[in-house]
């Protein structure tokens, strides 16, 4: 057991690890990039799909698209390496204690949602994607017992997450990661600014996804769950719902620059 944890140890501090991560970030970067493009579309007007699949189709039809999904997703498969392998052995610089093992359960949560995404990006990659499953998902739980409390505290989690999220970008701990002292002073000042409202314009999509789930179980009406694309499209459709997902979408490009910035520079 003692050679399996010294033999993660070092998998975790290798170079192909870090540079693997680094790709990973830089493919999270792309694939928002895209997103926050779209949702600037539909905010003029258009009728574009808003999402990872959206993200994901634009690419694919773009030359060389399919060959720059499979990077994509050897990036995504990168970063869920080294997320799985820092909540195996990782945040040594830790206290043994709760800090520790929270930290650990965080990047173990992190590296299973990027192995889906890596999955998924070259399912995608080699037969094309699906329609948003969130509504008939949504309806299968709550068809079964219990299954409304559970789409109730999914949708409560996911709201407290992405709350978690804007708090954490205006506290500015997300600098901690980075090696500020490898950057020119302009982009230590665009940084802040960047990942501030990256950061807190993610965590508010969070914020809304969830609260849709939310709503569909106390209604009681999986109807009234949406996923990325079909809850930007409804802020669209309210009073001034266009200027706000305008802003929102020029949220989802920081966000998208600050993870381009963090493959650079961040501590791994």
């Amino acid at each position: 057991m003692g050679e399996t944890k010294q033999a993660a140890r070092k998998a975790e501090d290798s170079e192909s690890v870090e540079w693997l991560a680094r790709l990973g970030l830089v493919s999270r970067g792309l694939v928002w990039l895209i997103i926050g493009a779209l949702a600037v579309q539909v905010a003029l007007g258009g009728n574009d799909r808003v999402d990872k699949n959206g993200a994901l189709r634009a690419i694919k039809d773009k030359p060389f698209g399919e060959l720059l999904l499979v990077v994509l997703a050897i990036g995504f498969l990168g970063y869920a390496a080294w997320r799985l392998l820092e909540g195996a052995v990782g945040h040594r610089d830790q206290e043994e204690g709760r800090k520790r093992w929270t930290k650990r359960g965080s990047s173990l949560f992190r590296g299973g949602i990027y192995l889906f995404l890596a999955a998924s990006t070259a399912k995608y990659a080699f037969s094309g994607g699906g329609n948003d499953k969130t509504q008939p998902v949504t309806a299968r739980v709550m068809s079964h017992t219990g299954g409304r409390t559970l789409v109730f505290l999914v949708g409560a989690g996911i709201v407290v997450g992405g709350l978690a999220m804007v708090v954490r970008a205006f506290r500015q701990k997300f600098e901690d990661n980075l090696e500020t002292g490898q950057m020119p002073g302009w982009l230590r000042s665009a940084t802040s600014v960047v990942g501030t409202a990256g950061l807190a314009a993610r965590g508010l999509v969070f914020v809304l996804i969830g609260g849709f789930l939310v709503k569909a179980a106390v209604q009681f009406d999986p109807k009234k769950a949406k996923g990325l694309d079909a809850s930007l499209k409804t802020l669209a459709q309210q009073p001034f719902g266009k200027s706000m997902l305008l802003v929102g979408a020029v949220g989802l490009l920081a966000f998208s620059l600050w993870s381009f910035i963090e493959a650079r520079y961040r501590d791994i």
